[in-house]
Protein backbone atom coordinates (compact mmCIF):
# COMPACT_ATOMS: atom_id res chain seq x y z
CA UNK A 1 0.00 0.00 0.00
CA UNK A 2 1.06 3.65 -0.48
CA UNK A 3 0.58 6.30 2.22
CA UNK A 4 -0.42 9.76 0.15
CA UNK A 5 0.44 13.38 2.47
CA UNK A 6 -2.89 14.52 2.24
CA UNK A 7 -2.09 18.12 1.13
CA UNK A 8 -0.94 16.57 -2.11
CA UNK A 9 -3.73 14.46 -2.55
CA UNK A 10 -5.30 16.46 -5.17
CA UNK A 11 -2.83 16.32 -6.95
CA UNK A 12 -1.21 12.85 -6.67
CA UNK A 13 -4.96 10.30 -7.32
CA UNK A 14 -4.35 7.32 -9.47
CA UNK A 15 -5.55 3.60 -9.17
CA UNK A 16 -3.12 2.20 -12.44
CA UNK A 17 0.17 2.42 -14.32
CA UNK A 18 0.46 1.30 -17.63
CA UNK A 19 4.28 1.30 -19.30
CA UNK A 20 5.44 -0.95 -21.85
CA UNK A 21 7.72 -3.99 -20.93
CA UNK A 22 11.99 -2.96 -21.22
CA UNK A 23 14.14 -5.10 -23.04
CA UNK A 24 15.19 -8.29 -21.63
CA UNK A 25 11.72 -9.03 -20.22
CA UNK A 26 9.14 -11.19 -22.24
CA UNK A 27 5.71 -9.67 -21.99
CA UNK A 28 4.03 -13.10 -22.92
CA UNK A 29 5.76 -14.16 -19.74
CA UNK A 30 4.94 -11.35 -17.43
CA UNK A 31 4.14 -13.31 -14.39
CA UNK A 32 8.03 -13.43 -13.88
CA UNK A 33 7.83 -9.88 -13.12
CA UNK A 34 7.31 -10.08 -9.43
CA UNK A 35 8.43 -5.83 -8.97
CA UNK A 36 8.08 -3.10 -10.28
CA UNK A 37 9.75 -0.03 -8.11
CA UNK A 38 9.15 3.56 -9.75
CA UNK A 39 11.57 6.23 -8.12
CA UNK A 40 12.32 9.78 -8.78
CA UNK A 41 16.16 10.21 -9.76
CA UNK A 42 18.08 13.74 -10.97
CA UNK A 43 15.32 15.11 -11.85
CA UNK A 44 13.35 12.20 -13.96
CA UNK A 45 11.33 9.45 -12.49
CA UNK A 46 13.07 5.70 -13.12
CA UNK A 47 10.94 2.14 -13.46
CA UNK A 48 13.28 -0.81 -12.18
CA UNK A 49 11.57 -4.14 -13.23
CA UNK A 50 12.38 -6.96 -10.71
CA UNK A 51 11.83 -10.42 -12.27
CA UNK A 52 12.88 -13.91 -11.99
CA UNK A 53 16.07 -15.70 -14.05
CA UNK A 54 16.55 -19.30 -14.68
CA UNK A 55 18.92 -20.68 -12.82
CA UNK A 56 21.64 -22.11 -15.22
CA UNK A 57 23.64 -25.45 -14.73
CA UNK A 58 27.27 -24.85 -15.75
CA UNK A 59 29.52 -27.71 -16.41
CA UNK A 60 32.25 -26.27 -14.02
CA UNK A 61 34.59 -28.13 -11.41
CA UNK A 62 34.86 -26.91 -8.22
CA UNK A 63 38.65 -27.46 -7.96
CA UNK A 64 39.02 -24.89 -10.56
CA UNK A 65 39.55 -21.66 -8.56
CA UNK A 66 40.14 -17.98 -9.45
CA UNK A 67 41.44 -15.67 -7.10
CA UNK A 68 40.57 -11.96 -7.47
CA UNK A 69 42.27 -8.78 -6.15
CA UNK A 70 40.65 -6.22 -6.13
CA UNK A 71 42.68 -2.41 -6.53
CA UNK A 72 42.57 1.02 -9.04
CA UNK A 73 44.50 1.68 -11.94
CA UNK A 74 44.42 -2.59 -11.97
CA UNK A 75 40.60 -2.84 -11.13
CA UNK A 76 40.37 -6.79 -10.92
CA UNK A 77 43.64 -8.64 -10.99
CA UNK A 78 42.98 -12.58 -11.43
CA UNK A 79 45.11 -15.66 -11.00
CA UNK A 80 43.57 -18.88 -11.69
CA UNK A 81 45.11 -22.75 -10.57
CA UNK A 82 44.48 -23.48 -14.87
CA UNK A 83 47.42 -21.89 -16.25
CA UNK A 84 45.27 -18.13 -16.75
CA UNK A 85 45.85 -14.96 -15.82
CA UNK A 86 44.83 -11.57 -16.81
CA UNK A 87 43.99 -7.76 -15.52
CA UNK A 88 40.46 -5.49 -15.61
CA UNK A 89 41.40 -2.16 -16.36
CA UNK A 90 40.18 0.40 -14.42
CA UNK A 91 41.85 4.03 -15.38
CA UNK A 92 39.27 4.48 -18.09
CA UNK A 93 37.10 4.23 -14.86
CA UNK A 94 39.05 6.39 -12.63
CA UNK A 95 39.26 9.22 -15.31
CA UNK A 96 35.65 9.22 -15.85
CA UNK A 97 35.67 9.72 -11.82
CA UNK A 98 38.05 12.73 -12.05
CA UNK A 99 36.12 14.26 -15.40
CA UNK A 100 33.07 14.28 -13.31
CA UNK A 101 34.76 15.85 -10.17
CA UNK A 102 36.49 18.60 -12.38
CA UNK A 103 33.11 19.54 -13.76
CA UNK A 104 30.76 19.19 -10.61
CA UNK A 105 33.68 21.83 -8.76
CA UNK A 106 33.44 23.63 -11.50
CA UNK A 107 29.98 24.54 -11.76
CA UNK A 108 29.69 24.78 -7.78
CA UNK A 109 32.15 27.50 -7.96
CA UNK A 110 30.94 30.19 -5.90
CA UNK A 111 27.54 28.47 -5.52
CA UNK A 112 25.31 28.23 -2.19
CA UNK A 113 26.21 25.23 0.04
CA UNK A 114 23.51 22.40 -1.27
CA UNK A 115 23.57 23.88 -4.83
CA UNK A 116 22.27 21.53 -7.29
CA UNK A 117 20.61 22.67 -10.65
CA UNK A 118 19.94 20.04 -14.30
CA UNK A 119 23.28 20.16 -15.26
CA UNK A 120 24.52 18.73 -12.39
CA UNK A 121 21.72 16.22 -12.49
CA UNK A 122 22.50 15.11 -16.06
CA UNK A 123 26.04 14.97 -15.36
CA UNK A 124 25.79 12.84 -12.09
CA UNK A 125 23.01 10.60 -14.02
CA UNK A 126 25.78 10.19 -16.87
CA UNK A 127 28.69 9.22 -14.62
CA UNK A 128 26.00 6.58 -12.31
CA UNK A 129 24.79 5.27 -15.79
CA UNK A 130 28.99 4.68 -16.81
CA UNK A 131 29.65 3.35 -13.47
CA UNK A 132 26.74 0.96 -13.71
CA UNK A 133 27.77 -0.63 -17.22
CA UNK A 134 31.43 -0.63 -16.35
CA UNK A 135 30.12 -3.03 -13.17
CA UNK A 136 28.32 -5.23 -15.50
CA UNK A 137 31.18 -5.96 -17.61
CA UNK A 138 34.07 -6.33 -15.70
CA UNK A 139 31.34 -8.95 -13.98
CA UNK A 140 30.47 -10.87 -17.00
CA UNK A 141 34.47 -10.98 -17.99
CA UNK A 142 35.01 -12.86 -15.18
CA UNK A 143 32.18 -14.84 -15.46
CA UNK A 144 33.06 -15.80 -18.86
CA UNK A 145 36.43 -16.94 -18.15
CA UNK A 146 35.10 -18.84 -15.57
CA UNK A 147 32.63 -20.92 -17.99
CA UNK A 148 35.18 -21.03 -20.84
CA UNK A 149 37.68 -22.37 -18.43
CA UNK A 150 35.36 -24.79 -16.00
CA UNK A 151 36.29 -22.68 -12.88
CA UNK A 152 34.07 -23.71 -10.41
CA UNK A 153 35.00 -21.62 -7.05
CA UNK A 154 35.94 -17.87 -7.05
CA UNK A 155 37.55 -16.07 -3.97
CA UNK A 156 37.03 -12.13 -4.29
CA UNK A 157 40.01 -10.65 -1.10
CA UNK A 158 38.05 -8.09 0.77
CA UNK A 159 38.67 -6.55 4.25
CA UNK A 160 36.02 -5.20 5.43
CA UNK A 161 34.82 -1.57 6.11
CA UNK A 162 38.56 -1.04 4.18
CA UNK A 163 37.42 2.53 2.42
CA UNK A 164 36.31 4.01 6.21
CA UNK A 165 39.13 6.16 7.27
CA UNK A 166 40.96 5.66 4.90
CA UNK A 167 44.41 7.67 4.84
CA UNK A 168 45.92 7.68 0.80
CA UNK A 169 46.24 11.11 0.34
CA UNK A 170 43.80 13.86 -0.88
CA UNK A 171 44.01 12.99 -4.24
CA UNK A 172 44.20 8.56 -4.07
CA UNK A 173 41.41 8.84 -1.31
CA UNK A 174 38.99 10.60 -3.57
CA UNK A 175 40.03 7.74 -6.34
CA UNK A 176 39.77 4.91 -4.43
CA UNK A 177 36.36 5.91 -2.42
CA UNK A 178 34.76 6.60 -5.29
CA UNK A 179 35.00 3.23 -7.30
CA UNK A 180 32.32 0.81 -7.03
CA UNK A 181 34.84 -2.40 -5.50
CA UNK A 182 31.67 -3.13 -3.44
CA UNK A 183 29.41 -3.23 -5.89
CA UNK A 184 31.16 -5.10 -8.50
CA UNK A 185 31.63 -7.97 -5.91
CA UNK A 186 28.09 -8.17 -5.30
CA UNK A 187 27.42 -8.38 -8.86
CA UNK A 188 30.11 -11.06 -9.28
CA UNK A 189 28.25 -12.65 -6.32
CA UNK A 190 25.06 -12.81 -7.81
CA UNK A 191 26.36 -14.35 -11.18
CA UNK A 192 28.24 -16.65 -9.37
CA UNK A 193 24.59 -17.88 -7.89
CA UNK A 194 23.15 -17.96 -10.65
CA UNK A 195 25.56 -20.12 -12.81
CA UNK A 196 26.11 -22.37 -10.00
CA UNK A 197 29.71 -21.53 -9.21
CA UNK A 198 31.24 -21.09 -5.49
CA UNK A 199 31.56 -17.90 -4.49
CA UNK A 200 34.42 -17.11 -1.44
CA UNK A 201 34.53 -13.84 0.17
CA UNK A 202 38.43 -13.64 2.22
CA UNK A 203 39.72 -11.06 4.20
CA UNK A 204 43.44 -9.94 2.29
CA UNK A 205 45.78 -9.07 4.73
CA UNK A 206 49.85 -8.98 3.95
CA UNK A 207 48.67 -10.91 0.64
CA UNK A 208 50.37 -7.59 -1.36
CA UNK A 209 53.51 -7.97 1.10
CA UNK A 210 53.93 -11.46 1.35
CA UNK A 211 55.66 -13.38 -1.54
CA UNK A 212 53.73 -16.08 -3.53
CA UNK A 213 56.69 -18.55 -5.16
CA UNK A 214 58.80 -18.07 -1.58
CA UNK A 215 55.41 -19.58 0.54
CA UNK A 216 55.70 -16.80 2.79
CA UNK A 217 53.01 -17.40 6.03
CA UNK A 218 49.96 -15.11 5.43
CA UNK A 219 48.65 -14.08 8.84
CA UNK A 220 45.31 -12.42 9.62
CA UNK A 221 45.77 -8.68 10.60
CA UNK A 222 46.74 -8.21 13.59
CA UNK A 223 47.48 -11.56 15.13
CA UNK A 224 50.81 -11.84 12.61
CA UNK A 225 53.77 -13.06 14.59
CA UNK A 226 56.02 -10.63 16.34
CA UNK A 227 58.99 -9.62 13.71
CA UNK A 228 56.76 -10.97 10.92
CA UNK A 229 58.86 -10.32 7.21
CA UNK A 230 58.09 -10.72 3.59
CA UNK A 231 60.84 -12.49 1.97
CA UNK A 232 60.36 -10.11 -1.23
CA UNK A 233 59.39 -6.76 -1.51
CA UNK A 234 57.49 -4.16 -3.92
CA UNK A 235 60.35 -2.30 -5.91
CA UNK A 236 58.07 -0.27 -7.95
CA UNK A 237 55.03 0.41 -9.13
CA UNK A 238 53.60 -2.97 -10.20
CA UNK A 239 56.80 -4.71 -10.15
CA UNK A 240 57.30 -7.08 -6.91
CA UNK A 241 60.77 -8.55 -6.32
CA UNK A 242 61.33 -12.17 -5.12
CA UNK A 243 63.75 -13.69 -2.42
CA UNK A 244 65.40 -15.47 -5.07
CA UNK A 245 65.32 -11.88 -7.45
CA UNK A 246 62.72 -13.01 -9.77
CA UNK A 247 60.43 -10.08 -10.69
CA UNK A 248 56.60 -10.62 -10.94
CA UNK A 249 53.72 -8.72 -11.46
CA UNK A 250 52.84 -6.83 -7.71
CA UNK A 251 48.91 -7.66 -7.88
CA UNK A 252 49.34 -10.71 -9.92
CA UNK A 253 51.30 -11.85 -6.36
CA UNK A 254 48.86 -10.58 -4.46
CA UNK A 255 45.87 -12.44 -6.18
CA UNK A 256 47.79 -15.80 -5.65
CA UNK A 257 48.36 -15.33 -2.10
CA UNK A 258 44.12 -14.55 -1.81
CA UNK A 259 44.04 -18.34 -3.13
CA UNK A 260 46.50 -19.34 -0.50
CA UNK A 261 44.31 -18.15 2.15
CA UNK A 262 42.02 -20.25 1.42
CA UNK A 263 44.00 -23.07 0.04
CA UNK A 264 43.68 -25.90 2.94
CA UNK A 265 40.21 -24.84 4.23
CA UNK A 266 38.96 -25.56 0.25
CA UNK A 267 41.68 -28.11 -0.33
CA UNK A 268 42.66 -26.33 -3.43
CA UNK A 269 46.20 -27.46 -5.44
CA UNK A 270 47.73 -24.70 -6.42
CA UNK A 271 50.81 -26.53 -8.34
CA UNK A 272 50.38 -24.77 -11.82
CA UNK A 273 49.90 -21.10 -10.18
CA UNK A 274 53.82 -20.52 -11.27
CA UNK A 275 56.02 -17.71 -12.59
CA UNK A 276 55.01 -17.53 -16.05
CA UNK A 277 51.28 -16.52 -15.25
CA UNK A 278 52.23 -14.36 -12.86
CA UNK A 279 54.96 -12.07 -14.57
CA UNK A 280 52.81 -10.87 -17.41
CA UNK A 281 48.71 -11.14 -17.30
CA UNK A 282 46.85 -10.16 -20.32
CA UNK A 283 44.70 -6.71 -20.20
CA UNK A 284 41.14 -6.50 -20.53
CA UNK A 285 39.72 -3.00 -21.62
CA UNK A 286 36.09 -2.58 -20.79
CA UNK A 287 35.90 0.23 -23.55
CA UNK A 288 37.49 0.67 -26.79
CA UNK A 289 38.00 4.13 -27.81
CA UNK A 290 37.23 4.54 -31.21
CA UNK A 291 41.17 5.46 -32.17
CA UNK A 292 41.77 1.58 -31.48
CA UNK A 293 38.82 0.82 -32.98
CA UNK A 294 39.91 2.62 -36.12
CA UNK A 295 43.25 1.18 -35.88
CA UNK A 296 42.46 -2.43 -35.36
CA UNK A 297 40.47 -1.84 -38.54
CA UNK A 298 43.61 -0.66 -40.33
CA UNK A 299 45.45 -3.50 -39.06
CA UNK A 300 43.35 -6.02 -40.44
CA UNK A 301 42.94 -4.43 -43.81
CA UNK A 302 44.30 -6.51 -46.24
CA UNK A 303 47.05 -4.90 -48.34
CA UNK A 304 46.83 -4.33 -52.31
CA UNK A 305 50.26 -4.40 -54.29
CA UNK A 306 50.36 -2.20 -57.16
Amino acid sequence: SLSVDPERSRRVNFKDINTSAPLGVDPERSRRVKELRIFPRNGCFYAEFVYLLPSVTADVDLSRVLGIDPGLDNWMTCVSNVETSFIVDGRKLKSLNQLYNKRVATIKLGKAQGFWDEELASLTERRNRQVRDAVNKAARVVINHCLQHRIGTVVFGWNQRNKDGIELGKKTNQEFVQIPSARLKNRIEQLCEQYGIRFIETEESYTSKASFLDNDPLPVFGSGPEGWKASGKRVKRGMYRTKNGEFINADANGAANILRKVEIQLGLDLAKVCRAFLTAPSRVFLWNSKKTKRRDAALARPVVSS
